[in-house]
């Protein structure tokens, strides 16, 4: 035997990045046709944002999808957050974080 068998150390770096939403939960009125979409039908806005998600249109109808929903956006384009910060939106001003969503999903497409 002439060689010895060499250890091999590989090392990657994970990028954390992240980045805040598009608009505030707030700003509605910053797309004037989400915004009414969102307060007059809020089930077919629903519906859109799952679409442009990659997601059923039912997926709406389901207990806690919205939430879920939501949290999948967060992820998928590394917005800061937690789960329970989704909880509270979804819970308390559902329909405003369902606008902030359609924003999201409109400008990032």
């Amino acid at each position: 035997i002439t060689n010895q068998p060499q250890v091999t150390v590989t090392s990657y770096t994970i990028s954390s990045t992240t980045t805040d939403w598009s608009s505030d939960v707030c700003d509605c009125c910053q797309d004037c046709g989400i915004c009414l979409c969102g307060t007059f039908l809020p089930c077919l806005l629903a519906c859109k944002v799952s679409q442009d998600f990659g997601e059923s249109c039912c997926l709406p109808c389901l207990p806690g999808s919205m939430i879920a929903l939501r949290t999948g956006i967060r992820g998928k384009y590394n917005i800061e957050g937690s789960i329970c910060c989704d909880w509270v939106v979804m819970s308390c001003l559902a329909p405003c974080g369902l606008c902030q969503m359609a924003r999201e999903m409109k400008s990032r497409q």
